[in-house]
């Protein structure tokens, strides 16, 4: 199994998301965005991510919404041209990626997109147009396509592929019509360059629409906040039909940690220089973590691939708590990983 993360972490102290997002659109030789980027990942690689997303530090919907909606970018209504679906973050590796060949190393990395039923949704609501959904679908495997590519004329290999879906089994307006046909559009240059792809899921109710999507090979499930989660996959779905799960074993729901933390502890650890710290090695101790994945692993044995926090980090305070909570996910990985071997 693999250490990965979801992909989006709190930006250092004085820099806010507008301006990181404001300069990824107009100016990648930018050196002061180069190096957000840039130690953010270091971070991640740091603390012992093995397959490390990069930085997502803008907003899910808007950074694939935004092109994919403008005209002059079409191919056809809502297919961007080819070329124009672009990830720039990757770019911004580049330096990375040369302090890995130099060490005879090849930069790993996940990529991240917004699926195209939680981006329908979000903006056309309950009425289902297919081609409008296909197309998007397809925009976004042509910004899957972009990444894949430019990571390898860098000397990066994309291992990992996540389409983000957090609505889907939670927002009811969803319709189940369309959605294999849609998962399966924008997952189709992964597949075809077989490279994992994860579906990345906040409730796995509707998991077995996405059993028949040929090109997703992975299901995520949010399960460290959630145990009970797990309770709704069935092993032998994941055998009949060659599926492996992503688990989640490290809570990120930080506001609900800390509001638990203050209730058991009669506090405010939000007045506490180190609160925050205190809530993460209470409820993402290595041991903890370990604990989430032993029983895991007790159901579902090799079927799981990855492991890591139940979601994106963006919603930390700071880069030092989310780095430390990376940290602790990966000593609870190596102490899993020396008690199998025993």
């Amino acid at each position: 199994m693999i250490f990965d993360d979801v992909g989006s972490y709190p930006l250092p102290v004085g820099v806010r998301r507008k301006w990181v997002e404001e300069a990824l659109s107009r100016n990648l030789d930018d050196e002061r965005l180069r190096s957000v980027v840039e130690d953010a990942f270091r971070q991640k690689v740091r603390a012992g991510v093995e397959l490390p997303n990069y930085p997502q530090f803008q907003n899910m919907i808007s950074q694939f919404l935004d092109p994919i909606m403008d005209s002059s970018r079409w191919e056809a209504p809502m297919l961007i041209k080819e070329g124009e679906a672009k990830i720039p973050e990757i770019e911004l590796l580049e330096g990375v990626a040369r302090e890995c060949e130099e060490r005879g190393e090849k930069l790993k990395l996940r990529i991240c997109v917004t699926g195209p039923i939680e981006l329908y949704y979000y903006k056309f609501g309950a009425s289902l147009y297919m081609d409008v959904l296909l197309n998007i679908a397809e925009s976004l495997n042509r910004f899957v396509k972009w990444s894949v590519e430019r990571a390898e004329s860098l000397n990066m290999e994309v291992k990992a592929v996540s389409l983000d879906e957090p609505s889907l089994g939670i927002n009811p307006r969803i319709r189940e019509e369309g959605i294999v046909d849609a998962l399966e559009a924008a997952s189709k240059f992964a597949r075809l360059r077989k490279i994992d792809v994860q579906i990345h899921l906040h409730s796995p109710l509707l998991y077995k629409h996405v059993l028949d999507v040929e090109g997703i090979s992975v299901i995520g499930v949010e399960s460290a906040a959630d145990p009970s989660s797990l309770n709704l996959i069935d092993k032998r779905d994941l055998e009949r039909y060659d599926k492996f799960l992503r688990v989640g074993i490290a809570r990120t729901d930080i506001l609900n940690m800390a509001a638990e933390y203050n209730e058991r502890h009669d506090t405010n650890v939000f007045k506490d220089p180190d609160g925050i710290a205190k809530v993460i090695n209470l409820y993402n101790s290595p041991e903890e973590v370990k604990a989430r994945l032993e029983k895991a692993y007790s159901v579902f044995n090799d079927r799981i691939k990855y492991v890591g926090p139940d979601c994106g980090l963006g919603t930390f305070p700071s880069q030092e708590a989310a780095f430390l909570l990376l940290k602790n996910t990966a000593d609870g990985v190596r102490r899993f990983r020396a008690e199998l071997k025993d």
